[in-house]
């Protein structure tokens, strides 16, 4: 699975990140993975989201923030909720976490690089930030 955090619909970055999510849909499922992205906005809002741009994969309504919490996604400058992805093996071990708030089409690079050592047998079970 690969989880991702972002901070709002239909912003700039995170709408460039939904769609490249959505541009590379097939090579995750491909690879086994599914996509699921969360942020604060409604189910309402994020059908809107959705449906404007296409994107095949769920979206997850967080309203109160507590999902984004339990995973311990830090907010940028205090303000801004942050933009963190999580690849998540089939045993539910977390083997990847890239945060970056602005290089929002780098989140997608690095979880393919991952879910593509994890098919051939390889990586490590890792918990790191880059």
């Amino acid at each position: 699975m690969v989880l991702y955090f972002y901070p709002s619909d239909y912003s700039r970055g995170c709408t460039a990140e939904a769609c490249t999510f959505r541009d590379s849909y097939e090579v995750f499922k491909e690879a086994g993975a599914e996509v699921v992205g969360v942020s604060s906005q409604s189910v309402e809002f994020h059908s809107r989201f959705a449906a404007d741009y296409g994107l095949l994969f769920v979206l997850l309504s967080d309203e109160g923030g507590l999902v984004r919490k339990l995973h311990g996604v830090p907010s940028t400058f205090g303000v801004i909720p942050g933009r963190v992805t999580y690849v998540i093996d089939k045993q539910g071990v977390v083997r990847h976490v890239f945060n970056s708030q602005f290089d929002s089409k780098r989140h997608i690079e690095e979880a393919l690089l991952v879910l593509k050592e994890i098919s051939q047998g390889g990586g490590t079970q890792e918990n790191l930030t880059r």
